[in-house]
């Protein structure tokens, strides 16, 4: 009963989750019914359009466009997955830290996020991954990403970390003697876990952003097609221009997907993270 009833109140997350599930369903169990073969060059006729023998046609390269799909969809989540999960674990490590303790601190954490914010990210990333430029695989990448992750979940972090310090629970936890991070860990992460899931979601898709970018300008794994490195190839081989529309539509129709689901999920999380939305509603 109380899992319809979420249902009915948060809808919103429950189609956000539907749409993810079905598009990580597709990657992984796809296999079974489209042969992955299809995804490497040479494996088709080239420049062919949508037709009963290949369903989104092929590309320049002779890969099928559908099995080419199907195998970067969970290349590039995966890309989004790590990034998002090592953003938001340093995120939270400074903004509790630099909330809780203030001071010194503070000053340091939460002054290193605000310079790099002002920092163009992507510029950052280019210069990254030019310097790995030949080495880059999908987890290299994720790395790569990572690396300029943790910014936005430190300083939100840290003023939801600011206001619970100062909640009688966390003097009742600081006067029975328990320790800072006793405090952090069995009082305030339990009260944040909805916030800190829709910081995680929002963290994977800025992270799968960042990947498309640098993928297309040609900067991510070369042998993979991640679904930004189908774009890129796309471009290289003049599909617009040539009206191979079917190239570069079909990982861009699964992109809109992915922000759709993930844009849902993050509105519902952060509904059950926000009394005030749900009184609202």
């Amino acid at each position: 009963m109380k899992a319809l009833n979420a249902v009915r109140d948060n809808p919103q997350l429950v189609i956000g989750l539907a749409i993810i599930l079905m598009l990580v369903g597709f990657g992984l169990l796809g296999p079974f019914l489209v042969n992955p073969r299809g995804a490497r060059v040479g494996t088709a006729t080239v420049d062919q359009p949508p037709s009963w023998k290949y369903p989104l046609g092929t590309d320049t390269v002779g890969r099928q466009v559908l099995p080419t799909v199907m195998v970067g969809i969970p290349l590039t989540l995966r890309i989004g997955l790590l990034a998002g999960a090592i953003g938001l674990a340093i995120g939270m490590l400074f903004g509790f830290v630099a909330g809780y303790y203030g001071g010194l601190w503070d000053i340091l954490l939460r002054g290193a996020a605000d310079v790099f914010l002002t920092i163009p990210g992507l510029l950052i990333l280019v210069v990254i991954a030019s310097t790995l430029h030949g080495a880059v695989n999908v987890n290299t990448e994720g790395l790569v990403v990572a690396a300029l992750a943790w910014m936005y979940p430190t300083r939100t972090i840290r003023s939801q970390v600011l206001t619970m310090r100062e909640r009688g629970y966390v003097h009742v936890a600081r006067l029975s003697g328990m320790s800072g991070p006793e405090i952090i860990v069995k009082e305030m992460m339990p009260n944040l876990l909805p916030y800190l899931a829709a910081t995680f979601v929002a963290a994977v898709a800025a992270a799968i952003l960042a990947s498309i970018g640098l993928e297309a300008l040609g900067l991510g794994p070369q042998n993979e097609p991640t679904l930004g490195m189908t774009i890129f190839w796309g471009l290289y081989y003049t599909a617009v221009l040539r009206g191979l529309w079917w190239w570069w539509m079909a990982p861009i129709a699964v992109i809109v997907l992915i922000f759709i689901g993930l844009f849902l999920m993050a509105a519902g999380l952060d509904r059950v993270a926000n009394p005030r939305l749900r009184t609202a509603r």
